[in-house]
């Protein structure tokens, strides 16, 4: 089959489904998409919330816990113990297929019914850093977000690998990091940006690599006691930097405002990827034929994937978030872990094959159809078991039905098989999920097309002390701190300082925050999205066609990768 254009149901806009995706399609036995690549996106983000968390009862234990589902929100919620435990009958809510009904009204029903996960951790984590959220093998973690295998660390999004790291996002195998992101394999460094690799005690740099004892570079490689790119010798540079004092936060953020200055003056990096092989996007590592994709670590023959990592993840379209180890999946989000054939499902994985149209099946499931919170599962639809005879013949049969009995969103949008859930039929608020950041809508426009909007709740700490109010050196901060609610300088919200945290800060000599981590990861990960931007550039060495993060108004003089490389490095 040839290329062809489509018109997205959604938006209405054109689209392109390529030879090769066709090829795709068929080889995974689904219809090609109606909705645009960004269109699907955003329906699946609509389905994750990460950053906004609650205390509800867990509806088993009834123990008041930490969990991504408002107290509010008309669901059966567990804690992880109870929801990894067997104190449940899974199969309890398995219900009969009606095939005079659509097939997605019927799964919205059972996930009203059927307990969900509450937060998505293991068990070990639920115990030692319960405040964080889709994390996994962490140990004295507080606040990350998306993080695994880490410790001593808080305030991030996107870690692994890591031990003690503060206030930073999207830093992989990283010790002693402070305010940085886009960080691999650095040492004791502070303020860096965007692609940071393999630097050691360095602070104030964007686009570095294998660097040590350097200050406010940018665009530099295989250097060593440079400042703002110049070179000095040992005793020179130990000098000029004792003229910054970081552990000032008025210190720290002068010497932040200097180094961005000096950023734009410098050419900036033309590609965030490494050891890639054709490959299309950005932030793409260690990965081969991998297209319209953004931070991507080990991806092979992938097209419109995100925040995938570990393992080698093979064969898959339309996944946002987890991978290690994914192969042959489709349209789902937040799905992974040694696990193949999962398609148009959210939050399903660990040893799984077969699933379609699920929401938080795990651990060795194969063969479900439209079930939610189930583990160990096999051959079930709607949570009802059947035999394998049983299961593949009502399986065509109900693929065959969502084609006659058809949902229809609010805007008229139709959900065949092989489209991916309604935003509508999402358990979170448009507003409160990952969604928000990706594709913003105001209130009025959520409403109007049919989405939940849900009022986030207000601080629950009164101030006792005013961010103004702080020591502006942490060597004049005392142990009295920890005791003090601090209203952010940003927002208003009250937050405290961790004993972890200030014991980080004068081992690091950094001053102590006056915005409350909430707006210190949210401001992170908004730099994060601007990074993923893409805009048609012309080299201005050889004119080359290339896409660059900055449009030309922001960055006049950019170079493609390979002159980037010749004539700046």
């Amino acid at each position: 089959m040839t290329s062809e254009q489509k018109v997205c149901q959604n938006c209405k806009k054109e689209f392109r489904i390529e030879q090769e995706d066709f090829l795709f399609y068929e080889r995974i036995r689904v219809p090609p998409p109606t909705f645009c690549p960004a269109c699907r996106l955003q329906r699946r983000l609509a389905w994750f919330n990460t950053f906004n968390l609650y205390k509800r009862p867990c509806d088993l234990c009834k123990k008041n816990v930490i969990s991504v589902y408002a107290p509010d929100a008309p669901y059966v919620v567990y804690c992880p113990e109870c929801w990894w435990g067997d104190g449940w009958d899974q199969y309890a809510e398995g219900r009969e297929y009606d095939p005079k009904r659509p097939f997605l009204e019927q799964f919205e029903e059972l996930l009203h019914k059927t307990p969900l996960l509450g937060l998505s951790i293991d068990i070990p984590t639920s115990k030692d850093s319960p405040y964080t959220s889709n994390t996994g093998n962490l140990k004295n973690c507080y606040l990350l977000y998306q993080s695994n295998y880490t410790e001593d660390s808080a305030y991030g999004f996107y870690l692994a690998h890591d031990k003690a790291v503060m206030d930073s996002t999207m830093c992989l195998s990283c010790e002693w990091l402070y305010d940085c992101m886009h960080s691999y394999k650095c040492n004791r460094c502070i303020g860096s940006r965007s692609y940071a690799v393999e630097l050691l005690n360095c602070s104030f740099m964007k686009d570095a690599s294998n660097c040590q004892d350097c200050f406010m570079c940018a665009s530099v490689k295989n250097k060593k006691y440079c400042i703002k790119n110049r070179q000095y010798t040992k005793e020179e540079y130990q000098r000029e930097i004792s003229e910054y004092d970081l552990g000032s936060y008025e210190g720290y953020r002068k010497a932040l405002k200097e180094a961005e200055q000096f950023w734009a003056t410098q050419i900036p990096k033309a590609e965030f990827g490494d050891r890639d092989v054709d490959c299309w996007g950005t932030h793409i590592y260690d990965s081969k034929n991998v297209k319209d994709s953004f931070q991507v670590n080990n991806g092979e023959d992938c097209r419109y994937i995100s925040m995938i990592d570990e393992g080698i993840n093979a064969d898959c379209y339309d996944i946002s978030y987890w991978g290690d180890t994914l192969s042959l999946s489709y349209d789902s989000s937040e799905v992974g872990t040694q696990s193949s054939r999962i398609k148009f499902s959210h939050e399903c994985g660990i040893n799984c094959t077969d699933l379609e149209y699920c929401k938080m099946v795990a651990i060795g499931s194969s063969n479900c159809f439209g079930c939610a919170g189930m583990k160990k599962a096999e051959y079930c639809i709607l949570n009802k078991k059947y035999s394998k005879e049983e299961y593949r013949k009502l399986t065509d049969k109900i693929k065959k039905d969502m084609d006659i009995n058809v949902y229809k969103d609010k805007n008229g949008c139709q959900y065949n098989y092989g489209e991916f859930f309604p935003i509508e039929m999402s358990p979170h608020g448009y507003n409160e999920s990952f969604v928000e950041y990706f594709f913003p809508l105001s209130k009025g426009e959520i409403n109007g097309r049919g989405y939940k909007w849900h009022d986030l709740p207000k601080s629950e700490y009164r101030s006792t002390l005013s961010a103004t109010d702080l020591p502006d050196r942490i060597k004049d901060v005392k142990d009295e701190i920890l005791n003090e609610v601090i209203g952010c300088s940003k927002c208003g919200r009250g937050f405290k300082v961790i004993p972890m945290e200030l014991s980080f800060l004068r081992h690091m000599n950094l001053p102590l925050p006056r915005e409350c981590p909430f707006c210190r990861v949210d401001e992170k990960f908004k730099l994060w999205l601007g990074n993923m931007a893409e805009h048609p550039r012309a080299c201005s060495n050889c004119g080359i066609q290339f896409v660059l993060r900055y449009t030309e108004k922001e960055v006049p003089v950019a170079y493609c990768n390979k002159c980037y490389q010749s004539i700046v490095l």
